[in-house]
């Protein structure tokens, strides 16, 4: 037992590798990454500090199961390829997922060296070896199960439907990925900005899947373009519905359609799928305000604030009715928007937009808040506070307070039960719709979520969907 604690002891004397950064002055203008990524030596170091815990509690805070020890331990033997490889065995993303996951609540968060320090850098380390082995690697693939004759759609190329992919198709499946719009990756590549989520990062995991055999069709408005029934027709014998939750949420305020105040639905397609923060050399304009409000606090309010912030904003505000504990972003992208300029009004609340005689938005007047009892989210609500109106100029408004699920697909197949927010329902240990050959998972069945929790749903449905290819419903 002592030899056991001086042993993790010695573990704990290291501390936890900081990951290198650009300095704040410098990015806040420019869209390139914002960290910079360990060096083989940082990566070896920071490995060190895993306790190789017999029951790693860390692997069952991941929605994917990765064998986190596994593939820590390899890098810290300089296995670096196979680091990769044994993270491929249960994530189809480790590259996105090392960049985009909220570790510090999942599987750093149940880390054992957190109890007395800092918890290992799991989600860097991933980024580390996933990086490495697209720079550096053979480029072999992973073994693949013979086929089985069996084709499955997916429709959506966000995490949930690659996840779903890419376990089929190792699976021995045909696997062909229709996609709505002209580049495939979903909410990674329309959601997500450069800074936090290089597209070229998302299209090699693509590139990857269609090395492995799976089939990406571009340009594919399923509910529009073609039904699901007619998918089965084709001689499909799966579906799996992994279509996000893409809708815009507006706040239904006054003043709400002046020009210049967007969704951060169309404001975050323009400036990352369709690069307007490149104008000219890509053609999609795109507002950029000097005076920026944000509305709301999770991570798409971050991105859009640091967004505007990147597009040349003088000053960019978030504006959220309750206090920096109950923000659902994760914490290093507050600290990030912090660090960048981001101004924080806290427990505050839009009453209505102000424009001026062009329909063009010049303000906004607001309230403050007080929080009083939680509510059905288990954060406090806030309360208005009588008498404390006051005015906020601005000349751009992004609402960033949710999205909520397209019909388009859903309206053309009246056999998929809904619930009253207009989501699927899907069973949630299978992702079993009511409509027979049907999954579904990710966004489109639980509301706005995280993209390792997409994945997660995503793995659950590819074993339900070969059960079902191989033994039937």
């Amino acid at each position: 037992m002592a030899e056991e604690e001086v042993k993790k002891g010695k573990k704990e004397a290291i501390p936890r590798q900081p990951m290198p950064e650009q300095a704040p002055e410098v990015r806040r203008r420019n869209f390139k990454e914002v960290p910079t990524g360990y060096t083989p030596e940082t990566a070896i170091l920071e490995a060190q500090r895993c306790l190789q815990c017999k029951k790693p509690s860390c692997v069952e805070g991941c929605p994917v199961q990765v064998d986190i020890p596994g593939f820590i331990n390899l890098i810290k033997d300089g296995k670096f390829t196979l680091a990769a490889r044994r993270l491929w065995q249960k994530n189809s993303l480790p590259a996105v997922c090392g960049r985009v996951c909220p570790q510090e609540i999942q599987c750093e968060g149940n880390c054992i060296v957190g109890k007395k320090g800092q918890p290992v850098a799991i989600g860097n380390l991933e980024r580390f070896a996933a990086d490495y082995e697209r720079m550096h690697g053979t480029g072999e693939l992973p073994p693949k199960a013979a086929p089985t004759g069996k084709k499955v759609a997916v429709v959506g190329s966000g995490p949930s439907g690659l996840t779903v992919a890419g376990d089929l198709i190792a699976k021995g499946h045909e696997v062909t990925v229709l996609e709505a719009f002209h580049k495939p990756g979903g909410v990674l590549v329309y959601g997500i900005p450069e800074f936090r989520l290089p597209k070229d990062i998302v299209f090699s995991e693509v590139a990857f899947m269609e090395r492995l055999g799976v089939k990406l069709e571009c340009n594919s408005v399923v509910g529009r373009t073609v039904t699901l029934d007619e998918l089965f027709a084709q001689g499909y014998d799966a579906i799996y519905i992994g279509v996000g939750a893409g809708l815009p949420t507006f706040m239904n305020i006054p003043g709400e359609n002046l020009i210049g105040v967007l969704s951060a639905n169309e404001y975050l397609t323009r400036a990352n799928l369709m690069k307007a923060y490149l104008f000219p050399e890509y053609d999609t304009p795109i507002v950029k305000g000097k005076n920026v409000v944000v509305l709301g606090a999770g991570n798409v309010a971050m991105d859009s604030a640091r967004t505007a912030m990147r597009l040349g904003a003088d000053n960019v505000k978030i504006v959220y009715r309750r206090s920096k504990e109950e923000m659902p972003a994760r914490k290093a992208e507050v600290h990030h928007a912090g660090e960048e300029g981001i101004e924080f009004f806290l427990l505050t609340a839009p009453t209505r937009f102000i424009g001026d005689e062009k329909g063009r938005i010049t303000g906004m007047e607001c309230l403050k808040m007080e929080l009083g009892e939680p509510d059905q989210s288990g954060r406090r609500r806030p309360i208005p506070i009588k008498g404390s109106e006051f005015k906020i100029d601005c000349d751009l408004v992004i609402i960033a307070v949710g999205a909520g699920a397209n019909p388009l697909l859903t309206q053309s197949t009246p056999e998929l039960v809904l619930n009253k927010r207009g989501y699927i329902v899907a069973d949630p240990e299978t992702g079993k719709t009511t409509k027979r050959g049907v999954w579904a998972g990710g966004d489109i069945v639980t509301g706005s979520a995280t993209v390792i929790l997409a994945m997660g749903a995503g793995r659950k449905a590819a074993d339900s969907m070969h059960k079902y290819l191989t033994l039937g419903w």
